[in-house]
């Protein structure tokens, strides 16, 4: 399940490929179209800059924008940056220690393939796939 937090972040890059033709925009107006508490958007921003996803100019004029173009960035890619990985069990983190059960777990074949789809589907997405 994705949190909040993963789904604003992936609406806030929506929103700025929307606008990017704009400039830097003001994290204002993107909390007012999305219906985003400024302050909650504020750290999730924090976030994108610190992943380089994002750009954030302060001051007159400041505000956000994508670093790169829109089909250059999966949607998977957001995710992950703002959820964490997308593993559906801990065994199969990125950074999980090898389960000494691995080798005889009757259920490892199934999250593998059901992580493979998942990464398959979120990774095959772009965001410019979700630009209206």
């Amino acid at each position: 399940m994705f949190s909040t937090k993963g789904r604003y972040a992936l609406r806030v890059m929506v929103d700025l490929a929307e606008h990017a033709d704009e400039g830097y925009i003001p994290l204002k107006d993107i909390a007012e179209r999305q219906n985003i508490s400024k302050k909650y958007l504020e750290v999730i921003m924090k976030e994108l800059v610190n992943g380089k996803l994002v750009t954030g100019v302060s001051g007159k004029g400041g505000g956000y924008k994508l670093i790169k173009r829109p089909e250059e960035y999966s949607v998977g890619e957001i995710l992950e940056y703002s959820e964490g990985p997308l593993a559906s069990v801990a065994c199969l983190a990125n950074d999980a220690i090898q389960c000494p059960r691995a080798a005889v777990c009757e259920t490892l074949p199934l999250w593998e393939e059901y992580d493979k789809m998942t990464h398959d589907f979120f990774y095959g997405k772009k965001l410019s796939d979700m630009i209206r």
